[in-house]
Formats: C-alpha cells, sequence, structure tokens
C-alpha cells in the first residue's frame, strides 16, 4: 500500500495560505485552500456548498448528507450516485477541461485509482484532522496523502431463512444439488470489483469453487440489489457474494440472513479531493466528516466503518474494519484482463 505520513491541518498550525497547485496535462485548475483548519472551515462556509460523486449506497450517501449538513449547515451537500463506470469519465472529463462540478469523489476501482496515483492529476493532498486519529490507522488507510479508505463492504453468504431456517455456514454449502438453480450470483460484466471478488472466491473459498458453483445452474443477475431482491422474495434460496444490503432488507423485516464466512472478501470505498473542485475547502471539510464518528454513523450503516465501535456498522461477530480490507491487485483488473475474465466467466455461467 503507498503511503506517506499525512501533512498536520490542525488549527494554528498553518499561518499562512496554502495555495494547492493542481493544474493537469488536459487544463485543470488552481485550488487555493485557506491556511489553518479553522480559516478551512471559515472558508468552506464562504463557499457554501460541495458535491460529491460517489458509487456507494444511495440511503447512505442520504444519510450522509443529512448528517453533515447539520454539523454544517452552512454548506449544502449534493451528492451524485452512479457506478465506476458512469463516474469517472466524469471525474476525468472535468479534469481535463477544468471545469470542475464534483469536489470528492468515492470509487472502488483499484485500477483506475493505481493509475490516477500515477498520473498525479485528479487529486490533492487532503488535509482532515480526522486522518490523525490513532483509530483511523492512516498507516492501512491512505494512500500517497491523497485517497483515503471511508467505507468498506464484505460480500459474505446470505439466505433465504423460510427456504433455509438452518442457515449456512461455509460456501461449500451452496454446492449441496439441493440448492441447484436456487442461488443467485452477479454478473461481473462491467463491474471489476466483481470479477475481483470471483477471483477471490477460487483462492478464499476453495480450489475451483466458481467452477464447481457454475455447474449447479445459479441464476444470473445484473447487480448486488437484484440478488438481494431475489432471496428476499424466495426466487433463490441462497448467495456465495452477496453484499451487505442484506442486512438492511433483514432489518426492514425481509426473511433473509448474512454471515461472513471464515475468509471473507471485501471490498475498500477509497475518497480523494479532486483537483478540479470547485469548493475545495469545503472538499476538505466534508473529507474530514466522512472519518469522524458521525460520518461513519451514516455513511457505513449496515456495511463497514473505518472506526472501531460505531453502533449499526460491521458485522455481528467480527471486529473488521474497513482498513482491513485490502484493495484489489491492480493489474488484474485493467481491462483487458477484466474483459478476458468475464468472456471466461460467462461461458461457464452461460454456455
Amino acid at each position: 500500500m503507498r503511503f506517506t505520513r499525512i501533512a498536520s491541518a490542525t488549527a494554528g498550525l498553518v499561518t499562512a495560505a496554502l495555495v494547492l497547485s493542481a493544474c493537469s496535462t488536459g487544463g485543470g485548475s488552481e485550488s487555493e485552500l485557506a491556511g489553518s483548519w479553522d480559516e478551512i472551515v471559515a472558508a468552506a462556509n464562504e463557499e457554501g456548498s460541495v458535491t460529491i460523486y460517489s458509487n456507494h449506497a444511495p440511503a447512505n450517501l442520504e444519510a450522509l448528507k443529512v448528517a453533515f449538513e447539520q454539523e454544517y449547515p452552512g454548506i449544502d451537500l449534493t451528492y451524485v450516485r452512479g457506478t465506476d463506470t458512469d463516474l469517472l469519465p466524469k471525474v476525468e472529463v472535468e479534469n481535463q477541461t477544468g471545469n470542475g462540478v464534483a469536489d470528492v469523489h468515492m470509487t472502488t476501482d483499484a485500477g483506475w485509482i493505481s493509475r490516477s496515483l500515477d498520473s498525479g492529476q485528479y487529486s490533492v493532498e487532503v488535509v482532515a484532522p480526522g486522518l490523525e486519529n490513532p483509530d483511523y490507522r492512516a498507516e492501512d488507510g491512505v494512500l500517497e496523502d491523497t485517497f483515503f479508505v471511508s467505507s468498506a463492504t464484505s460480500i459474505g453468504l446470505a439466505w433465504n431463512t423460510t427456504n433455509v431456517p438452518e442457515g449456512l455456514e461455509s460456501p461449500e454449502d451452496l454446492l449441496d444439488p439441493r440448492f441447484d438453480g436456487k442461488v443467485g450470483v452477479v454478473s461481473p460484466a462491467g463491474f471489476p470489483a466483481v470479477v475481483h471478488i470471483y477471483r477471490r472466491m477460487d483462492i478464499d473459498y476453495g480450489t475451483d469453487f466458481v467452477q464447481r458453483l457454475s455447474e449447479g445452474g445459479p441464476r444470473i443477475y445484473s447487480s448486488g440489489p437484484g440478488v438481494t431482491q431475489a432471496l428476499a422474495s424466495g426466487e433463490v434460496w441462497a448467495a456465495p457474494g452477496a453484499s451487505m444490503d442484506v442486512l438492511v432488507e433483514r432489518d426492514k423485516g425481509a426473511p433473509v440472513d448474512f454471515a461472513l464466512p471464515e475468509n471473507p472478501i471485501g471490498i475498500p470505498f477509497y475518497s480523494h479531493v479532486l483537483s478540479a473542485a470547485p469548493s475545495p475547502n469545503a472538499a476538505q471539510v466534508l473529507a474530514d466528516f466522512m472519518i469522524s464518528a458521525k460520518g461513519q454513523a451514516a455513511l457505513s450503516k449496515n456495511y463497514i466503518a473505518v472506526l472501531p465501535g460505531i453502533p449499526g456498522t460491521g458485522v455481528e461477530g467480527s471486529d473488521v474494519v474497513a482498513q482491513d480490507i485490502e484493495l484489489a491487485d491492480p493489474d488484474t483488473l485493467e481491462p483487458d484482463a477484466v474483459q478476458a475474465y468475464v468472456a471466461e466467466w460467462e461461458g461457464r455461467f452461460i454456455g
């Protein structure tokens, strides 16, 4: 993991205005950041608004908006929710033209993060004081002073409690013939993170697990929420790679349950302050709030938090935090490698 020590932004430590030059080869912009943290907060209130692009769950982003605006009533938070496929081109175009809309960007695409770090053109240094909180473990969660882990999800075992009242103990349970045609899986087409999940299944769930899973004729869905809804309705009985959204449906009363296997597979969400940010100070304030206890209670509800002991986060029986979940190897998520894996997967599951 690429890490260099976070520069302090505690109030009073910086007295002169700091100019962060964020000029990119495609145009870029120059963002002026106030000096001390108190001055940054004051400047953020003057800016009055902040925008985040994110592929996190809509309900969590809405909760983040409510919590942030309660903490900073002078700053309006707008979130634009989309997949990485939707949002990454927007980030790149805004950087190239210098016409920024987003201030903060959140992604799970390890390949894009690696390429962004190599280019050095999309991000500015994050100076949020919250990164200095020992509980945050910045040494495990910050990449080159720019990208910071802000939440995580872990895929796990999920089942319909009406059809599988005894629950599941391990992924191997799903290979029982009684589950033939009753297991839900997500297509990896268009989702590098899902490609990573299937690769990890063959490592953590046992040799050739994915091949053996395909032989049971599982039902294929285009997204994690699709599998969750199929579980809730009883259309499928179980899933080896369900998202933590199952916990949300369980809390609503749906007949579903969720557990992490012995070797859980996770996906971290990394965020960064954009060099083309039209509200650079508000961007830093949002970054700081996102990793605070209040921010995590909103952003990581039914997900994995970056701080320990946040009520409503994580999975019962596990003390895993987001910093414990590593990014995928970016070399395996290059476009050609992803396309090759998707073709192989479709050959197995679709024929």
